[in-house]
């Protein structure tokens, strides 16, 4: 892998990496809008808690999925691929979000179980989302 090919560079500005990217961001919101509903949250009626939950995944996953390829111009050529590369993105994005709830900054904290929650629901929410994404672009 040369310089070139690392990190932000990896981003393809195309349609189809538009749609990825809205595809992920609409993973990760229903999972958090799911998660919000399970704790007695209207998450259309709280969005300033849904955004403040939202918030620190976003972070995460932008730095995470966008330095691992997740955008790049081959990131749907090979399923299995694709699904490693995001599962392995998600658990540091999460990694990332926990830690920013461990902050003043973020609301929340970073609760040990939320992160395995985390890790486990809003996955499988991307990589359904990737796997229908990938079936569909190739």
């Amino acid at each position: 892998m040369s310089v070139s090919t690392v990190g932000w560079r990896r981003i393809e500005p195309s349609a189809r990496t538009a749609v990825l990217a809205a595809g992920d961001l609409a993973a990760i919101l229903l999972f958090v809008a799911i998660g919000e509903y399970q704790h007695g949250y209207n998450p259309l009626v709280d969005v300033g808690r849904v955004a403040g939950t939202f918030a620190p995944f976003l972070v995460g996953w932008v730095l995470m999925a966008g330095a691992a390829g997740l955008y790049a111009t081959d990131a749907t050529a090979d399923l299995r691929r694709t699904l490693g590369i995001t599962v392995v993105s998600w658990i540091l994005a999460v990694v990332v979000a926990m830690a920013l709830r461990a902050t003043a900054v973020f609301q929340g904290d970073a609760a040990l179980t939320f992160a395995f929650v985390s890790i486990l629901f809003g996955g499988a929410f991307l990589c359904l989302w990737r796997a229908i994404a990938t079936l569909a672009f190739s």
